[in-house]
């Protein structure tokens, strides 16, 4: 199966390394970029993917992600900018490495970024509504 739908609405994405052109080294050493079948160069960003958890619960140790993105997302997104992915999807892959080892994952690809918004902060209530509840 391929392109799996991801849902990731309950981790906070935080950038690690800013969106770059996606490149490989091609059969010489040399730095190419990938481009998608239809000759669109791809771009990769690296983000520290955390759950999110209730105020006075400990979160889960998180996990660093590098994601393909299908296109720019454009500038500001810089270093420890707080994002979400556009149609995040998920492809299983298992490699076998010239030495005879299997190398398997998954991997991580989004149509783009934007920008995430701080969760509201929590409703206070006040002495009056203690004695209306």
């Amino acid at each position: 199966m391929r392109d799996l739908p991801v849902v990731l609405d309950g981790f906070k994405l935080t950038v690690v390394e800013p969106p770059a052109p996606k490149t490989r080294q091609d059969a010489n050493g040399a730095e190419v970029p990938v481009t998608d079948r239809d000759g669109v160069t791809q771009f990769v960003v690296s983000l520290f993917a955390k759950l999110q958890v209730q105020a006075g619960q400990r979160a889960p140790k998180g996990e660093e992600i590098k994601v393909t993105l299908s296109a720019d997302p454009g500038d500001g997104f810089g270093e420890d900018a707080r994002v979400q992915l556009i149609d995040p999807k998920i492809n299983p892959y298992s490699i076998e490495s010239a030495d005879g080892r299997t190398v398997s994952g998954i991997a991580f690809k989004a149509m783009g970024l934007k920008h995430a918004h701080p969760a509201p902060a929590p409703m206070r209530r006040g002495k009056d509504d203690e004695n209306h509840s």
